[in-house]
């Protein structure tokens, strides 16, 4: 099922509680935007909410009120006017309240998922998935208004979730299905068999929550996600201006108003419920207000009277989402790690992280965005996020751990942690960055009600075993009620004398064993409790961090992917390399493998994955990347290439690309000579050929003597480009196919002849009579600046025709398969490129299959197919080659294929795999005699081309080939494609008249024609004629 086209929104906005976070996420809604996730033209804004505690309500309507604002600007006017939000498509996303598992907050807690379709890799947060959600399935056919979504829950929507937007106006709520024990913690909507929202209940009782079960039995759970027609947005909006709510926005805060706390779900939507009754909503309050809140009741009172003046008019409708799933991220440490692993999972989930003994990794665990060497252990059920360790390391069951590096891991050598919460954190104290650690038990509470415990255990029996006493975590005033987890100085954030480490917490596990020593240590540190921590966390330092052990993570995994040959895309880490500004250690990392490759293949793609970075760097500028390679200034480490000095040649490769790097156009130059360095690699490795090439001594012919050699044309059926270095020795080749003669002829030969003078004669022309150009070369370095390359194709028969003529003047035979090998050697030493099917096609008779397995040296072997009795005089009959007029440019299409091969792009490398089966399937076709499986075998043929080589099918091409189509079982042009000759298998036979009356009916095919095939039984031919006989 293709993804719905995602919404063009207009204005995104990230609400978050402090104020100097506003430019950290910022700067990742930015990031995000370069990574293709939010549409280019889309105004980004992280607001600030005016006051801590303004409520979800607050935040939105001041959120509303900053994007009307800048749409404001935008548009030239000088104060803001509702009437920009006509067509304005905006989504409003809140970053809640503080996080105990992830400093950031919810939004970007890391999910163990991957997206393989993303253009750009990176670790997901629950904000992406958020992203994707209200863009690709939620948002999709909703007309223009504002989209409210919280960041504090994981939501599962499908793909086309139903929702009907037929003669909507008012609000629109999302509800996704629970069951009433979840329903009892949680919001429910009451609603009408229309759809209409009736009440909305929070903590309800069970009578209230039975009254909104659905036939299954299911209750619609306020899932956080609300929408708001134009019309109810201006609603919505106009109350900014009117006491007390003008309150909840900066410029009421900055008027000098008194902040009053709102919930979007329970004030502003509540009022607009059809049961809902003013005075009881006038009295009611919003489960956001605290216990401390009461007396603003009165003042509460007087915002939701001008809510209910503004939108109770406005319908308030439900759009239930059966198949989708939701589930709110609470404070507990045991639902986070349920939510974050797979209690089904056989093994272990390993997200964007490199893990050296993976098989130390339980089942039902889960690891993000971590790098981990050595034996490091982890238990079923427990979760590793943003941590660099060297083992040994043994963390059990039940723990979550994150934000470790290299340097703290030490303190974990020798424990074995179970259902425990070790975090690193950065936090930033009177301006200094510094690093605390926390830990806390799985099962505490970090609620205020309740006895609560602290590492799994009642405080007493914490107080008796570590010897901490109360006055140490709290002071002797604070009434027995308010002494909890969040309130407990228990964190250490600076010692006297040294840095601190997670030691200064782990002690607490097990402190029978210094003395008293390290809770000394821990009373002698400045120490602060959770609640005054949260404003000391430095959350621009926390995502910097997150990203920089991203991409050493991402170093690791370029270097294995390369080294081990996977078929894995470095594209997408690429461009996130690129785009978040680091591309150098990656250039680094490249050159790395490139020189200490033992493997041309690796080396080659090395140094093609530095072309890419290169390229991407450019970012669309300076030209096509497919252009010329050999500017002098990059002679000198080719030549090292050459030599076979694979270290200098990289090397030196590298000290000049540094003088490239200034501007896209020098950088696309630098691209197309790493390619150029590539094709001096894949050289080397093809000439390996050369080792099943071998000849044996004649007579020779007496001088001035010809030789002639005569050759068929050949057509191929299957499995073309997979004999292509680098995927001829890489993937491993299969192609099949046909020998033909053409009109009865066999239209490619060459004749040669020993002559007194040591010459070699050049010549170019249409005819024998008729040469334009005429070069003679008397010795060898003639020939140095010689390096005229054109596409191969007939040129690969020519060639095998050319050597098996002048080798047989020379006095030596050389076998068929010799020639193949031969051909291939000598197209290397031209720089044509070029794979093995045209000589193989065009020097071995009949119908026959080539294949190259995976390996160097590379050898072609070959199998000739045997078709049922008189098949072959039925397929003469049905075959046609039609000339397109239309030349081709194969080299460049050779260029597109191999950069997309060595970019292991996942459909080119899919494709390359169905190239050599279907080789396989047309072949057992040809053995069947079946017609109508072979236009089935070429119509899939052409397909497979045309994704190997996107532009491959001109205009004028495929208009010949419509027009064709029905009177065809199958079709495809010959070789690489993009014009040249179009090969068909007729369904009525000797079709040639009546498709030549076809295509003169068609206007705009230009300079075609129709010629006759017969497949050839000879193949290559070699004859002796007299001196003075002419062919």
């Amino acid at each position: 099922m293709t993804q719905p086209k995602g919404v063009d929104w207009t204005v995104i906005i990230l609400t978050c509680q402090y104020k100097d976070n506003v430019q950290v996420f910022q700067r990742e809604l930015e990031v995000r935007q370069k990574r293709e996730q939010i549409p280019a033209g889309t105004l980004l804004l992280a607001v600030e909410d005016p006051e801590m505690r303004v409520g979800s309500g607050g935040a939105t309507l001041n959120a509303l009120l900053v994007a009307a604002e800048h749409l404001s600007a935008r548009a030239g006017f000088t104060v803001v006017t509702s009437d920009v939000l006509h067509s304005a498509r905006i989504l409003i996303l809140h970053m809640g309240r503080d996080f105990p598992f992830d400093d950031c907050g919810r939004a970007f807690t890391c999910l163990p998922v991957e997206n393989p379709q993303a253009p750009v890799e990176a670790v997901v947060c629950n904000l992406d998935c958020l992203l994707d959600t209200m863009s690709h399935r939620l948002g999709p056919g909703s007309p223009p208004g504002v989209w409210v979504c919280s960041t504090d829950m994981l939501l599962s929507v499908p793909p086309n979730p139903g929702i009907s937007w037929d003669n909507f106006r008012g609000a629109k709520v999302i509800a996704l299905p629970g069951n009433p024990a979840y329903a009892r913690n949680h919001g429910v909507y009451l609603t009408d068999s229309q759809g209409f929202v009736l009440d909305i209940y929070y903590q309800g009782t069970e009578a209230e929550i039975q009254r909104c079960a659905r036939p299954d039995g299911r209750v619609p759970l306020v899932s956080g996600i609300a929408f708001f027609s134009v019309e109810t947005a201006e609603h919505l909006l106009a109350t900014h201006v009117s006491p007390p709510l003008d309150a909840c926005t900066y410029m009421g805060l900055d008027s000098g108003a008194r902040p009053v706390q709102l919930s979007l779900f329970f004030d502003i939507l509540l009022c607009m419920a059809r049961n809902v009754n003013r005075e009881d909503f006038l009295v009611g309050q919003p489960p956001e207000m605290g216990q401390g809140d009461m007396d603003i009741g009165s003042y509460l009172q007087g915002a939701r009277a001008e809510l209910w003046r503004e939108l109770r008019d406005q319908p308030l409708t439900m759009a239930y989402v059966p198949d989708g799933s939701y589930s709110y991220m609470t404070s507990s440490a045991s639902e986070f790690l349920h939510s974050l692993t797979f209690p089904g999972a056989p093994r272990a989930q390993v997200v964007h992280s490199q893990v050296e003994e993976p098989q130390l990794l339980g089942a039902k665990s889960s690891v993000v965005s971590c790098l981990l060497e050595g034996p490091v252990q982890l238990g079923p059920g427990s979760v590793l996020q943003h941590c660099h360790l060297q083992g040994p390391v043994h963390i059990g069951t039940g723990c979550l751990v994150s934000g470790l590096d290299t340097a703290q891991c030490k303190a974990l050598h020798g424990l074995e942690l179970h259902d425990l919460v070790l975090q690193g954190h950065h936090v930033r104290l009177h301006g200094a960055p510094s690093r605390v650690f926390t830990l806390v038990g799985r099962l505490d509470s970090w609620e205020r009600q309740g006895t609560g415990t602290y590492l799994n255990m009642s405080w007493s029996e914490f107080f008796q075993k570590t010897g901490v006493r109360d006055w140490d975590l709290w002071d002797p005033d604070t009434p027995p009620a308010e002494r909890c987890l969040l309130s407990a100085r228990l964190f250490p954030v600076l010692h006297p004398l040294r840095a601190l480490g997670p030691r200064d917490m782990l002690w607490m596990l097990d402190p029978q064993e210094d003395r008293g020593k390290a809770l000394r240590a821990w009373r002698a540190c400045w120490r602060l409790s959770w609640e005054q921590l949260q404003p000391c966390l430095d959350r621009a330092a926390t995502l910097a961090s997150r990203r920089d052990l991203f991409f050493r993570q991402a170093l690791h995994k370029a270097r294995r992917v390369l080294e081990a040959r996977q078929d894995l895309s470095l594209c997408p880490l690429i461009r996130a390399a690129v785009r978040e500004g680091c591309p150098g250690p990656l250039l680094a990392t490249l050159d790395q493998v490139a020189a200490g490759a033992e493997d041309p293949g690796v080396a080659a793609r090395a140094l093609a994955c530095v072309a890419d970075v290169l390229g991407c760097m450019a970012e669309g500028q300076g030209g096509l990347r497919s252009g010329p390679a050999a500017n002098p200034e990059w002679m000198q480490p080719f030549s090292y290439l050459e030599c076979g000095d694979l270290a200098a040649g990289v090397q030196a490769l590298a000290q000049e690309r540094d003088k490239w790097l200034s501007r896209p156009v020098l950088l696309v130059r630098a691209a197309r000579h790493y390619e150029g360095a590539g094709q001096i690699l894949i050289r080397q490795a093809v000439m390996s050929a050369q080792h099943f090439v071998s000849m044996e001594p004649v007579e020779p012919p007496a001088p001035g003597r010809w030789v002639v050699a005569e050759c068929p044309a050949r057509v191929d059926f299957s499995g073309g480009w997979s004999d292509t270095p680098p995927l001829a020795y890489e993937l491993g080749g299969a192609v099949l196919g046909l020998a033909v003669r053409v009109d009865g002829r066999r239209p490619i030969g060459a004749r040669a002849r020993r002559i007194p003078e040591p010459e070699l004669w050049l010549a170019v022309g249409p005819q024998q009579d008729k040469m334009t150009m005429k070069t003679v070369c008397r010795n060898l370095d003639d020939l140095q600046d010689y390096c005229q390359p054109h596409a191969p194709g007939t040129s690969s028969i020519l060639a095998g025709a050319a050597l098996a003529a002048l080798q047989r003047a020379a006095g030596r035979v050389v076998g068929t398969e010799a020639l193949i090998h031969a051909v291939l050697h000598l197209e290397q030493v031209l720089t044509t490129g070029g794979g093995w099917q045209d000589q193989v096609g065009g020097l071995v008779p009949g119908i026959k299959v080539g294949r190259s397995r995976a390996q160097l040296p590379l050898k072609v072997e070959v199998e000739e197919i045997t078709v049922p009795e008189g098949f072959l005089r039925k397929l003469n009959d049905h075959l046609l080659l039609v000339y397109t007029g239309k030349t081709r440019l194969a080299r460049n299409l050779l260029q597109d294929v191999l950069r997309s091969w060595y970019a292991r792009l996942p459909a080119v490398v899919q494709n390359a795999h169905s190239l050599v089966r279907h080789t396989e399937e047309c072949a057992k076709a040809f053995r069947q005699g079946s017609l109508p499986l072979l236009g089935q075998c070429l119509t899939t043929y052409w397909e497979q081309k045309k994704l190997m080589a996107p532009g491959c099918e001109p205009l004028a091409v495929r208009r010949m080939m419509d027009v064709l189509a029905p009177h065809v079982h199958g079709q495809s042009l010959a070789g690489a494609g993009g014009g040249g000759f179009l090969y068909l298998l007729t369904k009525e036979p000797q079709q040639k008249e009546a498709l030549e009356a076809v295509l003169a009916k068609t206007e705009g095919l230009g300079n075609y024609s129709v010629h006759l095939v017969e497949v050839d039984t000879q193949g290559l031919s070699l004859q002796l004629l007299g001196s003075e006989t002419s062919t």
